[in-house]
């Protein structure tokens, strides 16, 4: 079989070959719609002219660029919280510096105010210390002079204080009872036989007669008849305070003379009226 040779004439490369497409007109237009973060899609659109010669019509073309991936939303909503907690970590760190000076300066005004008022204690301990120094004195002081009275009355009376002359029958039973208990203790509540409180020593010696008084003061100062201090006869009842409220009670002897049990310190004594003035009296007797 013959071959049939065909030849082939070389192309230059700016040969003009027809498009296959319909003729354009003399304009194109690209639309590219881009995608955002958020999921949100802007069109862009650019429109542009053609210069070919051969072109009929426009020609539109649609590019799209790519759309956030769903990792890098994640990423960036992500950032978007670590920001807002920065923020917020801020704010709390402010409130905290805030609140911790104004504890300081609270603290500071406290502090203040605790060293005044220690100054002001140490002031009034200073200031009670000194009066009770003063009243240890000034009882120390009084014991001397009761003392005295007491070493007095002694040898004036024979060691009674009253003269024989002077009490009688059940009065004189009373004034030798609390005469012997010169000398003991007292003791709050104490009833005898070596520690006694006013009432105590009291009530015991008019049970000696067969008496019963109450047993506190303010029953005893009214136990009997009021009478005059200026009319007092020995074995009456003297008390301190008003009748019926008295705090303290102790028995006339006679010769401006009383026994008591007065105090911790002075225990049962025999003393003037004058060492301690009663407010009244009261005869049982």
């Amino acid at each position: 079989m013959e071959e049939l040779l065909i030849p082939v004439v070389p192309m230059s490369h700016t040969a003009h070959i027809r498009s296959h497409r319909k003729p354009r007109r003399s304009a194109s237009t690209i639309a590219m719609r881009a995608g955002v973060a958020g999921g949100v899609l802007s069109t862009l659109a650019v429109a542009g002219a053609s210069g070919s010669a051969n072109a009929a019509e426009p020609v539109t073309q649609t590019l799209e660029l790519p759309t956030l991936t769903a990792d890098l939303a994640a990423q960036v909503a992500q950032s978007a919280d670590v920001t807002q907690q920065a923020a917020a970590s801020y704010e709390l760190q402010a409130e905290r510096d805030a609140a911790a000076a104004k504890a300081a300066k609270q603290a500071e005004a406290d502090l203040a105010e605790a060293k005044k008022k220690a100054a002001e204690e140490k002031k009034k301990a200073e200031e009670a210390a000194r009066k009770a120094a003063a009243e240890r004195a000034s009882r120390t002081a009084e014991r001397a002079t009761l003392s005295a009275s007491v070493d007095t009355g002694s040898s004036d009376n024979s060691g009674s204080g009253v003269s024989s002359s002077s009490a009688t029958g059940s009065a004189a039973a009373v004034i030798a009872f609390v005469q012997a208990q010169v000398g003991d203790a007292y003791v709050t509540g104490g009833t005898g036989p070596n520690s006694w409180d006013c009432s105590g020593l009291v009530q015991a010696a008019f049970k000696q007669v067969n008496i019963d008084l109450p047993r506190v003061s303010q029953s005893q100062s009214t136990a009997g008849t009021q009478v005059s201090l200026d009319n007092l006869q020995p074995g009456d009842i003297l008390y301190w305070g008003g009748a019926g409220s008295a705090y303290h009670v102790g028995v006339y002897v006679g010769d401006g003379m009383f026994v008591g049990a007065q105090n911790s310190s002075t225990g049962v004594v025999q003393a003037p009226l004058s060492y301690d003035p009663p407010s009244g009296a009261v005869r049982v007797l």
